[in-house]
Protein backbone atom coordinates (compact mmCIF):
# COMPACT_ATOMS: atom_id res chain seq x y z
CA UNK A 1 0.00 0.00 0.00
CA UNK A 2 1.35 3.41 -0.91
CA UNK A 3 2.63 5.59 1.93
CA UNK A 4 0.27 8.39 0.92
CA UNK A 5 -2.77 6.12 1.28
CA UNK A 6 -1.70 4.87 4.71
CA UNK A 7 -1.02 8.45 5.75
CA UNK A 8 -4.47 9.57 4.67
CA UNK A 9 -6.08 6.59 6.41
CA UNK A 10 -4.16 7.33 9.59
CA UNK A 11 -5.25 10.98 9.44
CA UNK A 12 -8.87 9.85 9.06
CA UNK A 13 -8.47 7.51 12.03
CA UNK A 14 -7.00 10.32 14.14
CA UNK A 15 -9.92 12.59 13.25
CA UNK A 16 -12.43 9.82 14.02
CA UNK A 17 -10.83 9.14 17.42
CA UNK A 18 -10.82 12.87 18.22
CA UNK A 19 -14.47 13.23 17.20
CA UNK A 20 -15.31 10.21 19.34
CA UNK A 21 -13.55 11.79 22.29
CA UNK A 22 -15.49 15.01 21.73
CA UNK A 23 -18.69 12.98 21.63
CA UNK A 24 -17.80 11.17 24.85
CA UNK A 25 -16.91 14.34 26.74
CA UNK A 26 -19.39 16.87 25.33
CA UNK A 27 -22.13 15.54 23.06
CA UNK A 28 -23.38 12.44 24.90
CA UNK A 29 -23.58 13.94 28.42
CA UNK A 30 -25.01 17.24 27.14
CA UNK A 31 -27.66 15.52 25.06
CA UNK A 32 -28.68 13.36 28.01
CA UNK A 33 -28.87 16.41 30.28
CA UNK A 34 -30.97 18.26 27.72
CA UNK A 35 -33.37 15.33 27.43
CA UNK A 36 -33.73 15.18 31.22
CA UNK A 37 -34.43 18.93 31.27
CA UNK A 38 -37.19 18.52 28.69
CA UNK A 39 -38.66 15.37 30.24
CA UNK A 40 -37.58 14.88 33.90
CA UNK A 41 -38.96 11.32 34.01
CA UNK A 42 -35.85 10.26 32.01
CA UNK A 43 -33.56 11.19 34.93
CA UNK A 44 -33.18 7.64 36.35
CA UNK A 45 -32.18 6.33 32.93
CA UNK A 46 -29.74 9.07 31.95
CA UNK A 47 -26.60 7.91 33.76
CA UNK A 48 -26.76 4.24 32.70
CA UNK A 49 -27.47 5.07 29.06
CA UNK A 50 -24.75 7.73 29.02
CA UNK A 51 -22.30 5.16 30.39
CA UNK A 52 -23.31 2.60 27.74
CA UNK A 53 -23.00 5.19 24.96
CA UNK A 54 -19.57 6.32 26.16
CA UNK A 55 -18.37 2.71 26.41
CA UNK A 56 -19.73 1.99 22.93
CA UNK A 57 -17.76 4.89 21.48
CA UNK A 58 -14.69 3.71 23.41
CA UNK A 59 -15.02 0.29 21.75
CA UNK A 60 -14.94 1.95 18.34
CA UNK A 61 -11.88 3.97 19.38
CA UNK A 62 -10.06 0.83 20.52
CA UNK A 63 -10.80 -0.84 17.19
CA UNK A 64 -9.57 2.23 15.33
CA UNK A 65 -6.34 2.21 17.34
CA UNK A 66 -5.81 -1.42 16.36
CA UNK A 67 -6.44 -0.54 12.70
CA UNK A 68 -3.86 2.25 13.09
CA UNK A 69 -1.32 -0.34 14.20
CA UNK A 70 -2.25 -2.70 11.37
CA UNK A 71 -1.76 0.14 8.88
CA UNK A 72 1.76 0.54 10.25
CA UNK A 73 2.36 -3.14 9.65
CA UNK A 74 1.07 -2.79 6.09
CA UNK A 75 3.37 0.17 5.55
CA UNK A 76 6.37 -1.93 6.61
CA UNK A 77 5.27 -5.05 4.74
CA UNK A 78 4.75 -7.03 7.94
CA UNK A 79 1.00 -7.61 7.82
CA UNK A 80 1.35 -11.28 6.89
CA UNK A 81 3.11 -12.20 10.13
CA UNK A 82 1.80 -13.62 13.39
CA UNK A 83 2.38 -10.18 14.97
CA UNK A 84 -0.82 -9.00 13.25
CA UNK A 85 -3.05 -11.56 14.99
CA UNK A 86 -3.36 -9.80 18.36
CA UNK A 87 -4.40 -6.55 16.68
CA UNK A 88 -7.12 -8.33 14.73
CA UNK A 89 -8.21 -10.05 17.96
CA UNK A 90 -8.49 -6.62 19.61
CA UNK A 91 -10.78 -5.46 16.81
CA UNK A 92 -12.92 -8.57 17.21
CA UNK A 93 -13.02 -8.19 21.00
CA UNK A 94 -14.02 -4.54 20.87
CA UNK A 95 -16.78 -5.29 18.37
CA UNK A 96 -18.08 -8.11 20.58
CA UNK A 97 -18.12 -5.81 23.62
CA UNK A 98 -19.92 -3.08 21.66
CA UNK A 99 -22.42 -5.63 20.37
CA UNK A 100 -23.03 -6.89 23.89
CA UNK A 101 -23.66 -3.31 25.06
CA UNK A 102 -26.16 -2.81 22.22
CA UNK A 103 -27.93 -6.09 23.00
CA UNK A 104 -28.13 -5.09 26.66
CA UNK A 105 -29.57 -1.70 25.78
CA UNK A 106 -32.07 -3.30 23.41
CA UNK A 107 -33.13 -5.82 26.03
CA UNK A 108 -33.61 -3.09 28.61
CA UNK A 109 -35.57 -0.90 26.22
CA UNK A 110 -37.76 -3.86 25.28
CA UNK A 111 -38.77 -4.80 28.82
CA UNK A 112 -38.43 -1.62 30.90
CA UNK A 113 -41.34 0.65 31.64
CA UNK A 114 -39.82 3.89 30.42
CA UNK A 115 -42.17 6.88 30.48
CA UNK A 116 -42.41 8.75 27.20
CA UNK A 117 -43.80 12.15 26.19
CA UNK A 118 -44.49 10.98 22.62
CA UNK A 119 -46.61 7.84 23.02
CA UNK A 120 -43.46 5.70 23.26
CA UNK A 121 -42.11 6.53 19.82
CA UNK A 122 -38.80 7.77 21.22
CA UNK A 123 -38.36 4.53 23.16
CA UNK A 124 -39.27 2.49 20.08
CA UNK A 125 -36.77 4.51 18.03
CA UNK A 126 -34.10 3.84 20.63
CA UNK A 127 -34.99 0.15 20.59
CA UNK A 128 -34.76 0.05 16.79
CA UNK A 129 -31.39 1.82 16.89
CA UNK A 130 -30.07 -0.58 19.54
CA UNK A 131 -31.24 -3.61 17.53
CA UNK A 132 -29.65 -2.19 14.39
CA UNK A 133 -26.39 -1.52 16.26
CA UNK A 134 -26.41 -5.05 17.67
CA UNK A 135 -26.98 -6.53 14.22
CA UNK A 136 -24.28 -4.39 12.64
CA UNK A 137 -21.85 -5.21 15.44
CA UNK A 138 -22.49 -8.94 15.21
CA UNK A 139 -22.10 -8.84 11.43
CA UNK A 140 -18.84 -6.91 11.74
CA UNK A 141 -17.50 -9.34 14.34
CA UNK A 142 -18.33 -12.34 12.14
CA UNK A 143 -16.79 -10.70 9.08
CA UNK A 144 -13.64 -9.88 11.02
CA UNK A 145 -13.45 -13.48 12.26
CA UNK A 146 -13.57 -14.65 8.65
CA UNK A 147 -10.91 -12.13 7.67
CA UNK A 148 -8.73 -13.30 10.56
CA UNK A 149 -8.88 -16.86 9.28
CA UNK A 150 -7.94 -15.61 5.81
CA UNK A 151 -5.02 -13.68 7.33
CA UNK A 152 -3.84 -16.80 9.14
CA UNK A 153 -4.03 -18.81 5.91
CA UNK A 154 -2.21 -16.15 3.91
CA UNK A 155 0.48 -15.94 6.60
CA UNK A 156 0.94 -19.71 6.53
CA UNK A 157 1.18 -19.70 2.72
CA UNK A 158 3.69 -16.85 2.78
CA UNK A 159 5.81 -18.65 5.37
CA UNK A 160 5.66 -21.84 3.29
CA UNK A 161 6.65 -19.97 0.13
CA UNK A 162 9.54 -18.29 1.93
CA UNK A 163 10.77 -21.72 3.02
CA UNK A 164 10.62 -23.00 -0.55
CA UNK A 165 12.45 -20.02 -1.99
Amino acid sequence: MHHLITGVLRAAIAVAIALGLFGQIVVIPTTAADEVDVFPAYAPFAAPYVAVAILGVACVQVALAAVWRLLGMVRHGAIFTPRAYPWVDIIIGSSVVATTLAVGAAAHLAVAEIPSPDDGMDVLSGLAAAIAAAGAGASFAMLTLIMRSLLRRATALRTEMAGVI
